[in-house]
């Protein structure tokens, strides 16, 4: 059996764009549709006007920059007194703006990669997500879980 990107990609991907609040994506990614292979999707493609994809963010991005950016830098999280500063966090992060959080390193590959090449390049990089894409244009997603899914659930 020979299986390829198009065979596994997601054609109806979420998209939102890079100026929009981080509170949009929140709402987006909890209202997220169920995969026909039966996963919740918990992350957006960040387009441009153009509908030029820029980056991802995810559930994990989100979380991530929801902490204070001097946890990034040997600061240990148990050694500090969090009392009351949630509410602040929860707020701030709410009002950024998606560019300023997503993930703007991408990889992507063709329409016509064979899977295992696909799976190969998400392991070696730990994706959970790779961009498809065709003369430029975004055409698909592939996630892990439905790759698992495709492999072994039949």
């Amino acid at each position: 059996m020979q299986l390829f990107a198009r065979d596994i990609m997601t054609k109806n991907f979420d998209t939102i764009y890079m100026d929009a609040p981080v509170e949009q994506a929140i709402k987006k990614i909890l209202n997220a549709k169920v995969r026909p292979t039966g996963h919740k999707t918990v992350s957006l493609m960040v387009v441009d006007y153009d509908n030029g994809l820029v980056g991802t963010i995810s559930m994990y991005y989100i979380l991530y920059h929801l902490r204070p950016s001097y946890l990034n830098y040997g600061i240990d999280g148990n050694e500090l007194n969090w009392t009351g500063d949630l509410d602040e966090f929860i707020n701030e992060i709410k009002h950024k703006k998606v560019v300023h959080i997503m993930n703007d390193n991408l990889m992507s590959v063709p329409p016509d990669e064979p899977l295992m090449s696909v799976l190969d390049r998400m392991i070696k990089n730990s994706l959970r997500r790779i961009s498809v894409v065709e003369n430029g244009r975004l055409v698909g997603v592939v996630y892990m879980s439905d790759i698992f899914y495709h492999l072994f659930a039949e």
